[in-house]
């Protein structure tokens, strides 16, 4: 199902993937099965998403970024993809993200360009990542550091 407020460009879209009002998917992104795009998300061009992943309304998906399957996207999550933004400046490449299978991303974290979050890390929320989070940790704060349970 996608909304018919939503820009969807892509034809690159899994089956029973849904795809929620106000979004926008840029013509090249891939999309996997049994998706759930929530409201008000942005979807460019160079991004793979798995199957049955979930990404909460407010999240905006950059080139260079890939999320494997079973992926939960918590709201108003930001991904970068640039380390020296500048208005109008266009770096020559985008730093690659990696989100790996069944890892969640708490709300409004912020995930640096570049990293790689490992299978089933737990990112919580409001937390600021800095560097890469190894599988089936869970990760909180700014910066985000590992804690032992």
């Amino acid at each position: 199902m996608i909304h018919n407020l939503s820009d969807v460009q892509s034809i690159d879209i899994g089956n029973d993937t849904n795809i929620w009002q106000f979004c926008v998917v840029l013509p090249q992104a891939k999309i996997g099965k049994e998706c759930n795009i929530c409201s008000h998300c942005l979807i460019e061009n160079d991004v793979e998403i798995g199957d049955r992943v979930t990404i909460k309304s407010g999240v905006q998906i950059w080139d260079g970024i890939k999320v494997e399957d079973n992926v939960f996207i918590g709201p108003n999550v930001t991904f970068t993809n640039d380390k020296s933004p500048r208005s109008k400046e266009y770096p020559d490449y985008f730093f690659k993200t990696i989100i790996k299978k069944n890892a969640s991303i708490g709300a409004n974290s912020t995930i640096l360009p570049g990293i790689t979050i490992g299978e089933f890390a737990m990112i919580g929320a409001g937390s600021v990542v800095t560097k890469d989070v190894k599988p089936y940790s869970t990760v909180i704060g700014n910066p985000a550091r590992e804690i032992i349970k």
